[in-house]
């Protein structure tokens, strides 16, 4: 026997999706969980309306990178490399070196690695705005303080 009533999952259309802006500040925070979660909220995946082909993910302002926490011997063990193509080529930092030079490409690049590997990518990083220090300039969009 067939029911009469059938059950279908609402497909959100791009042009129905409404996008907020939420600040969060890193100061002490670990940057895995952060990451994750930032991964996770950039994807829509919070929503009740999530649907996986549309990016439905809000906007998020990172303020204090400089201050994240990696745990146990990270800083000094993780090493980012970066390669020109050419012979000799291979460039090595260690996490305590990028944070001193570049503080927002620490927490960039473990959200950019947690995200997934398609076509979508791109366009989610692009909705991750990341500062070191506690200011930035999207007071105009009013974002909401969210903790994590």
């Amino acid at each position: 026997m067939s029911s009469i009533f059938t059950v279908q999952t609402p497909w959100v259309k791009k042009e129905e999706v409404k996008r907020n802006w939420y600040i969060i500040d890193a100061k002490d925070k670990i940057l895995g969980g952060l990451a994750s979660r930032l991964a996770y909220m950039l994807q829509g995946k919070h929503r009740p309306d999530y649907t996986p082909h549309v990016d439905q993910g809000d906007f998020f302002v990172i303020v204090n990178a400089e201050k994240i926490r990696l745990t146990g011997k990270k800083l000094d063990q993780k090493v980012y490399w970066r390669h020109s193509g050419y012979m000799g080529g291979l460039k090595l930092e260690t996490a305590r070196k990028l944070l001193e030079r570049q503080p927002e490409k620490l927490i960039y690049l473990a959200v950019k690695r947690m995200l997934p590997r398609n076509r979508m990518r791109k366009r989610l990083l692009k909705k991750l705005k990341i500062y070191a220090g506690p200011e930035h300039p999207h007071q105009a969009q009013n974002p909401k303080p969210m903790e994590i």
